[in-house]
């Protein structure tokens, strides 16, 4: 049975600061292209999380070593070249959708192997018959266990022979980065077609981005376009190398977003508007709704300026944020609309889905959508709802319950009394573990006025 955490309102404004930890996004890319050098890679600010420990694991298993020191958060790992010393394994993904499509898609282009591939129940849900169909069309045997394009499945390789890139992308960019991660082991230029478009693309520039450091080749080169990538580029760095992961943008929207609700400030180290990963023009959105946002030496300073009105707004580049500000919605003055999110469907859980039922039985008035939700806010409705009890189920979703998280914050009948919980705090472990202790510290250290 699952745990339940009661969420402490913040009985006085927000005045503090907060350490973001590593991405887990470019923990996992970085752990991986590390993998596939010819060096010893030194990687610093990796993320310690449920999704980064899986990668590591598979890597480990696949014969891949790696040193790590968790104290100071540096993982050192010895490239293999691209060439998996192991030639049969089994190989667990959990419910990490990075190291699932990055791992197969290695995995797919070794010679003469054979690899079994399964995850957690919620993993065998999400679709992966996309990128096994490409690699089904370069002489890779793909045999499916129980359910045809889902895990688990079992890869026996022969030599992968695909003169012709093109793979359905609609569902996740993340086929396309394993693409692309993988591209210079099989050839110096390559073109990768996905003539129905794609989903987040700034984490394709993250790829693209991280490619070039990792790969040393002076003359790397890459385009990417709505509908093709075009890659040039090989893996010739020999020497040591270091790398530095950067904070999760993702992460820092959850305290960008607390003392808008809740009054005050909050320091958020090392995040910018201008950073790798495209969560970071979250920001933005947060400017629009009314929120004031500033630079600091050392990160933003998000800061209470007046109540916080709705609109209409985008979220295909930034999805992970979505929830984010979906969850804080009762509290705005103005109806909400958010936008270009059919793709979260297939994620942890539903997530469109998710939200919409969280927020009903917060008594909100939502419009759900296939790619889209409409709330208009009540204030009266959720004070209604909280006079009750309010449980929020976080379907095995980090982010359901880190942006609920936020939510129970505001001190909604002005006496302090907690009136949200969150279910199964625990699954804040894939990739943000002592978020609800951040949270406290920055509740517990806030002066009362």
């Amino acid at each position: 049975m699952s745990s339940v955490l009661e969420i402490i309102p913040f009985e006085s404004d927000c005045l503090g600061s907060v350490i973001i930890p590593g991405s887990k996004s470019i923990s996992n890319r970085a752990l991986l292209l590390a993998a596939l050098s010819k060096c010893k890679t030194s990687l610093s600010g990796v993320l310690k999380s449920q999704d980064v420990e899986l990668m590591l694991q598979a890597l480990n298993t696949l014969g891949i070593k790696t040193t790590e020191n968790w104290d100071s958060r540096k993982i050192v790992v010895e490239g293999c070249g691209g060439k998996i010393p192991a030639k049969k394994k089994s190989v667990y993904v959990g419910n990490a959708g990075t190291v699932a499509r990055f791992l197969t898609a290695l995995l797919a282009i070794q010679e003469n192997a054979s690899y079994s591939l399964d995850g957690s129940l919620e993993m065998r849900k999400r679709p992966i018959g996309q990128l096994l169909t490409f690699f089904q069309r370069g002489g890779v045997d793909v045999t499916y266990e129980e359910v045809p394009g889902h895990f688990p499945f079992v890869l026996n390789t022969g030599s992968f022979n695909s003169g012709e890139w093109k793979v359905d992308a609609t569902k996740s960019s993340q086929v396309l980065s394993a693409l692309m991660m993988i591209s210079p082991l099989c050839t110096k230029f390559q073109t990768i077609e996905f003539p129905n478009g794609t989903v987040s693309l700034p984490f394709l520039d993250i790829t693209k981005r991280m490619i070039e450091d990792f790969s040393g080749d002076g003359g790397f080169s890459c385009h990417i376009e709505s509908e093709h990538i075009s890659i040039s580029a090989q893996y010739l760095r020999t020497e040591d190398f270091s790398y530095d992961i950067e904070p999760d943008a993702t992460a820092a929207s959850y305290f960008l977003t607390l003392p808008l609700i809740v009054g005050g400030r909050c320091n958020v180290i090392g995040i910018w508007d201008d950073m790798l990963q495209g969560d970071a023009k979250y920001s933005n959105v947060l400017r629009l709704i009314g929120g004031s946002i500033n630079s600091a030496a050392d990160g933003l300073i998000s800061s209470y300026n007046n109540d916080l009105v709705g609109g209409e707004f985008n979220f295909n580049d930034i999805s992970d944020t979505f929830l984010t500000l979906a969850a804080v919605s009762p509290l705005l003055k103005t109806p909400l609309k958010i936008t270009g999110i059919s793709h979260t469907r297939l994620q942890e859980t539903d997530r469109v889905k998710a939200m919409a039922n969280e927020l009903k039985k917060l008594g909100q008035e939502v419009i759900e959508k296939h790619d889209s939700l409409e709330i208009t806010p009540n204030l009266n409705k959720l004070k209604e709802s909280a006079n009750k009890g309010i449980k929020i189920e976080t379907y095995e979703d980090h982010r359901v319950a880190m942006s609920f998280g936020i939510l129970g914050s505001y001190n909604l009948f002005g006496n302090g009394k907690p009136w949200l919980t969150i279910e199964n705090p625990e699954c804040c472990g894939k990739t943000f573990p002592d978020f609800f202790e951040k949270l406290e510290t920055l509740r517990s250290h806030s002066t009362i006025n």
